[in-house]
């Protein structure tokens, strides 16, 4: 794993797109896996920001997303869907039928989680994965387990995930229990990842993921066995960190 210590949470946010940036450019048609929450949102702007300026071009690419809450419809303004609308798709030049993320309102759990799974394989597999990590280690919605679940699924959302996405949410009862998520075999197998980590309350569990054991109770913590992560982080969150900055 590779760690580059941004010194505030914009300067991640570039750094971060900047790597972005250098896949899209060296492989126009790559496949870029997706994440959501308040810590890509930054990174979207640079992302856009640079299209807009005809610095970058998304004409060619192909997204897929980590995750998507089960049983929200695309125009929830809590959907995943409608989040990347906000925050990327309807900012850069990407082509509407090259967006793909789970349908959060296909009830017949089974056969969603088969087709997303299989247009993942039929896409030729993820050149970039972005991630975020939660605060109970959780990368997409891999909460922790007993073991490692392979490939996309649904999942009971953990009580310390429903709780901070209740800031969302307008009434707790709002908040979804379940989503869709990549599984961590699936997330594996992307050519290359990017974690993104800011802030203090991170910090702990930054180190656990990169130093830590191995375990479904950290799911980030598998991270350690992957070919190519480079990990992303700022001072705060990189604060528990011995490693000296790249």
């Amino acid at each position: 794993m590779r760690l580059l210590i941004a010194d505030h949470y914009s300067d991640m946010c570039r750094k971060a797109a900047s790597i972005i940036a250098a896949q899209i450019t060296l492989k126009p048609k790559s496949v870029l896996g997706l994440a959501t929450g308040s810590t890509p949102i930054g990174i979207y702007e640079q992302l856009a920001t640079w299209c807009q300026h005809e610095d970058l071009d998304f004409s060619q690419i192909t997204t897929v997303n980590l995750d998507e809450y089960y049983g929200l419809a695309p125009d929830n303004a809590q959907s995943y869907h409608y989040f990347m609308a906000e925050h990327l798709f309807s900012k850069v030049n990407l082509p509407k039928g090259r967006q793909f993320l789970p349908d959060g309102m296909n009830q017949d759990t089974d056969r969603e989680c088969e087709r997303y799974q299989n247009l993942i394989e039929l896409l030729g597999g993820i050149d970039i994965q972005l991630l975020g990590l939660g605060h109970n280690g959780h990368i997409g919605f891999n909460e922790p387990s007993d073991a490692f679940v392979k490939d996309v699924h649904l999942v009971d959302l953990a009580e310390k995930t429903i709780e901070a996405n209740k800031r969302f949410f307008d009434k707790a009862e709002d908040v979804p229990r379940k989503a869709y998520t990549m599984g961590i075999g699936t997330i594996f197998q992307a050519e290359k990842i990017l974690l993104v980590v800011s802030g203090a309350e991170k910090a702990g569990i930054l180190k656990q993921v990169m130093y830590g054991p191995i375990s479904p109770r950290v799911p980030g913590s598998i991270l350690q066995l992957h070919a190519d992560v480079t990990v992303v982080a700022d001072q705060d969150a990189a604060g528990e960190l011995t490693s000296k900055r790249n």
